[in-house]
C-alpha cells in the first residue's frame, strides 16, 4: 500500500527498524505457519497482526540519552513524544508530518501528583474519553490515516474490555476512508463505559457479543488470519497493534524526566489486563530509561503472577469478572511480545512453545494479584489518609505498588498510574468513599446522546458473515 510523501525516501530506509512476528521460531503445524518475513512499520500498522496470527516486534530498540531525557524537565508532553517516535520513526515518516501528528494528538494535561514523599500517581484520564487509552488510539488514528494511503479503506477491528472502545472510536470518528467495529462483552462494561461505546456514531458501531473479553478478542484474531476475508483490508486498533505500543513507551519518559534527579532509579505500578502499557514501560526501560522494577498488578485473572511464582502458565477460561473490568483478561494479548522480549514464545492460544528466561523476567518484573475486596479497601484507604480519589484500575496498580514496597522495603522514586477518571466507575467509587465522583468536561453531555450496539452471539461464524457484508 502507497502513501505519497508520509514516507521518507528511500535514501533513508535502510536505516529503518522492521518488524517480525513473535511466532517466527514456531515449528510449522496445521494450525500456525510462521511468518518468517520482516516488515516496516507501516505494514506492521497497516496488518495490525502477522499473518501468523503473531504479533510484531522492531527488529531493535533505539536508545535515548540520559541528557535527552533530561533536556525535557519542564517541557510539555508532546515534545517527550517526539523524542521517542521519532527513535523509532525518523526513517518512516518526516519530521514534520510527525510533529503535525503529535501537536493535534496531546492537547490534554498529564498531572503528576504527588500522594507523599516520593510517591506519586500519574494521572492518564484527561484525554477525550477519561481513559489512558486516549494517548495511543490519538496518536495511531493520525498515524494511520497518514500513511493508508489515497483511496484506500480500512476497516477496524476493536476488542475491549471497557475503555479501549471508546478511546478508538473517538480517535478515528470521522477519519475518511476508516471504519470502525468495536465488540465488548455484554454485560462486564460499566453503564458509563457502554454508553459511551453504543453512541460513537459517525463510522463507529459498537457490537455487544455474549461472551467475555477474550471471547471478543479470538473472533477479532480469528477474523485476521481468515483467508476469506483478506478483501475487507482488516486492521486493529488493540493493543496487539504496535502503534498502539509506541505511544505508550511516552508517558514513563515523560515522568521520569519531570521527577527523577539524574540517573536516579524509579519504580513504576501499572495496573495490568491484556499488558500492553505495561510493555511500554519494558521498552522504555530498554530505551535506557533506569527502571528500578516494573510492577505489574493484575486483578483476580492472576495467570501471570502464578506464572512468575511457579513457572507454569495456564490461562484462565474464562476470564472472571472483577471491579476493574478492562483488566479482566484470563490470556493477555501482549504476554507473547514479554515472553519474546525475554527469549520466549507463546501463542495466541495460550501454548508456551519456549519458556522465557524467567530469573530475567523475576529480577525485572514484580506482579500481585489484587481482589476486589482489597481493591474498594484501597479506594477507601487512600481518599481517607490522602484526600485522593482513586477508581477500581488505579485502586489495583496503588495496592500493587504498596504490596511490592512491603515485600522488598524499597524506596525507590515511585509512580503508581491512574488509568481512567473515577467519574467512569461511580458506584464502585461512591460505595466505598461515599462521595459521586464530578464528571469531567469530556463526559457532561454523554446521557444526551443515543445509539444502541449490534447485538451477537459469541460464534465465529456468525461473525464472519457480518463482515463478508461489509464487501
Amino acid at each position: 500500500m502507497k502513501t505519497g510523501n508520509a514516507i521518507n525516501g528511500d535514501q533513508n530506509m535502510s536505516n529503518a527498524i522492521r518488524y517480525y512476528s513473535t511466532n517466527r521460531n514456531i515449528e510449522p503445524s496445521g494450525e500456525i505457519i510462521p511468518y518468517g518475513e520482516t516488515v516496516s512499520f507501516q505494514d506492521a500498522l497497516l496488518m495490525g497482526q502477522a499473518p501468523d496470527e503473531g504479533l510484531f516486534m522492531p527488529e531493535r530498540i533505539p536508545t535515548l540519552s540520559r541528557e535527552a531525557v533530561f533536556a525535557l524537565r519542564g517541557r510539555p508532553y508532546g515534545e517527550a513524544a517526539r523524542l521517542v517516535m521519532e527513535a523509532f520513526l525518523a526513517s518512516d515518516i518526516s519530521r514534520e508530518e510527525l510533529y503535525t501528528c503529535i501537536q493535534s494528538a496531546y492537547n490534554f494535561s498529564v498531572p503528576l501528583e504527588r500522594v507523599e514523599t516520593g510517591k506519586y500517581i500519574m494521572r492518564l484520564d484527561q484525554g477525550p474519553t477519561a481513559s489512558f487509552k486516549d494517548f495511543a488510539a490519538r496518536m495511531m488514528a493520525r498515524l494511520m490515516g497518514l500513511m493508508k494511503g489515497h483511496g484506500n479503506r480500512l476497516n477496524i477491528l476493536v476488542a475491549t474490555s471497557g475503555d479501549t472502545g471508546s478511546a478508538v472510536g473517538d480517535a478515528y470518528r470521522g477519519v475518511a476512508g476508516i471504519d470502525v467495529y468495536i465488540l465488548y462483552p455484554h454485560g462486564e462494561v460499566s453503564g458509563r463505559q457502554k454508553k459511551q461505546l453504543d453512541t460513537i456514531g459517525e463510522n463507529v458501531q459498537a457490537i455487544s457479543v455474549a461472551g467475555k473479553f477474550d471471547d471478543c478478542q479470538n473472533l477479532v484474531k480469528q477474523a485476521f488470519s481468515d483467508p476469506a476475508l483478506r478483501g475487507l483490508n482488516l486492521t486493529s486498533a488493540n493493543s496487539i497493534n504496535f502503534g498502539r505500543i509506541l505511544p505508550q513507551i511516552v508517558y514513563y519518559v515523560y515522568a521520569y524526566a519531570q521527577l527523577a534527579a539524574s540517573g536516579e532509579e524509579i519504580v513504576f505500578s501499572i495496573p495490568s489486563g491484556n499488558f500492553g502499557n505495561a510493555l511500554g514501560c519494558e521498552y522504555a526501560r530498554r530505551m535506557g530509561l533506569p527502571v528500578r522494577k516494573l510492577v505489574m498488578p493484575v486483578n483476580e485473572n492472576d495467570e501471570f503472577p502464578s506464572f512468575l511464582e511457579t513457572g507454569r502458565y495456564e490461562k484462565i477460561t474464562p476470564s472472571r469478572a472483577c471491579l476493574s473490568n478492562a483488566m479482566n483478561v484470563g490470556h493477555p494479548s501482549n504476554l507473547a511480545r514479554f515472553f519474546d522480549l525475554y527469549g520466549g514464545t507463546v501463542d495466541r492460544n495460550g501454548r508456551v512453545h519456549v519458556l522465557p528466561d524467567l530469573p530475567a523476567m523475576r529480577k525485572n518484573i514484580f506482579s500481585v494479584s489484587v481482589t476486589d475486596r482489597q481493591t474498594r479497601d484501597t479506594i477507601k484507604r487512600v481518599y481517607e489518609r490522602y484526600g485522593v480519589v482513586l477508581e477500581p484500575h488505579g485502586a489495583v496498580g496503588w495496592q500493587g505498588l504498596e504490596d511490592y514496597l512491603a515485600a522488598t522495603g524499597d524506596d525507590a522514586l515511585c509512580v503508581s498510574l491512574e488509568t481512567a477518571h473515577p467519574a467512569k466507575f461511580p458506584e464502585a467509587v461512591e460505595e466505598a468513599i461515599g462521595v459521586e465522583p464530578e464528571l469531567p468536561q469530556s463526559m457532561r453531555d454523554l446521557e444526551k446522546k443515543t445509539g444502541a450496539p449490534i447485538r451477537m452471539d459469541n460464534d465465529y461464524e456468525a461473525f464472519r458473515t457480518f463482515l463478508s457484508g461489509l464487501a
